[in-house]
């Protein structure tokens, strides 16, 4: 995988993780970490959400 494709580093997401939901209803969760990263990218860059890699 590539390196700079998320926008946390792995300390800042060792962090993060113990934070989000572990419970999975209906649908499986998908990588948190690449929508949060989406998310990060969305908000730093002023991008429309379709334009979102």
């Amino acid at each position: 995988m590539r390196r700079n494709l998320f926008w946390l580093s792995d300390k800042q997401w060792a962090k993060i993780e113990p934070l989000l939901p572990t419970d999975v209803r209906g649908k499986a969760r998908v990588d948190d970490r690449k929508v949060l990263s989406g998310i990060l990218h969305v908000l730093k860059s002023g991008c429309r959400w379709c334009d979102c890699p």
